[in-house]
């Protein structure tokens, strides 16, 4: 592959991305959810199934344990998340969503159907499957974090 043909499929996967991410939180918005924008959901990937602590979503998303707890105290303040007492560590607090996070959750989800069901109508159900076929070969396994 030709400098100029990786730096082409570079610059499309990333606008691929951001596009993505931009019609996930469109969708999310649509759907009544104010006030979240693409880093919450981020983090909701993270609290979701069973919550984590703020130095656990830090490592998640890549930032401090401050920018991680600032980022905590806003999604509880607007009513996706909560505190609660971790149940094994007495020092610790656990951040879970709220059901109000969980919907917010399953509106993103239904966001990206529908962002997907775009693709599907460019390129076909089959190059969309295969797509996701050999993005799951070469991507990483991990977090799925913002790029600051």
């Amino acid at each position: 592959m030709q400098n100029s043909e990786a730096l082409f499929l570079t610059s499309a996967l990333l606008s691929a991305a951001s596009d993505l991410t931009r019609r996930i939180n469109e969708g999310v918005v649509a759907r009544g959810f104010e006030g979240v924008r693409p880093a919450h959901g981020f983090a909701f990937t993270r609290l979701a199934p069973d919550g984590a602590t703020v130095t656990e979503l830090a490592g998640h998303l890549g930032v401090t344990k401050q920018a991680a707890s600032q980022l905590v105290d806003e999604i509880v303040r607007k009513g996706y998340a909560e505190r609660r007492p971790h149940p094994e560590d007495a020092r610790a607090r656990l951040v879970v969503l709220t059901e109000q996070g969980w919907a917010c959750t399953r509106a993103a989800e239904e966001a990206a159907t529908e962002a997907v069901a775009a693709w599907v109508d460019v390129i076909g159900e089959g190059e969309v499957r295969a797509l996701c076929h050999q993005l799951g070969r070469i991507a990483p396994y991990g977090p799925i974090r913002p790029a600051w």
